[in-house]
């Protein structure tokens, strides 16, 4: 019986911080790492002013390709937005040249998208490698 209930207890301390690990592998926004922010010198800084410039010029650069709007594929659909605003606290250098961006978007269905890109480059020649829906009118996709 204690046997039973060491084992138990033993095994409920092993499994318990599980669930702290996996919400820290997966944060709402990428941050800058710390390896990174020591680093320092070796490479070109990349201000936050140029991610959000680097955004704002891939998603002119795609609206005037468009015959209409900016157009993200979501769920099967493509989904035609307008920029609302870049969120500028949300902006990311995430080392070895690739960066991140977050931006609210406004669809022709009235609802407001919160999109995630992923760039890489150097000022003025940044090009967007990945794209998320995040928020959908404000509800989180994923954490």
């Amino acid at each position: 019986m204690i046997s039973r209930l060491i084992v138990t207890v033993a095994a409920a301390l092993f499994v318990a911080p599980a669930p702290l690990v996996s919400a820290a592998e997966h944060p709402e926004h990428p941050k800058q790492s710390a390896e990174h922010a020591k680093k320092g010198g070796a490479e070109k800084q990349v201000s936050k002013s140029d991610i959000s410039a680097g955004i704002k010029t891939n998603i002119d650069a795609k609206t005037k390709k468009s015959s209409d709007k900016f157009h993200v594929k979501y769920q099967g659909q493509d989904l035609a937005l307008d920029l609302i605003r870049v969120h500028d606290d949300r902006l990311s250098d995430l080392g070895g040249g690739k960066y991140f961006a977050c931006v609210d978007m406004k669809g022709t269905d009235g609802k407001t998208y919160d999109i995630d890109f992923f760039l890489t480059g150097q000022p003025g020649t940044m090009t967007v490698t990945e794209t998320a829906v995040h928020k959908v009118d404000g509800k989180p996709l994923y954490d």
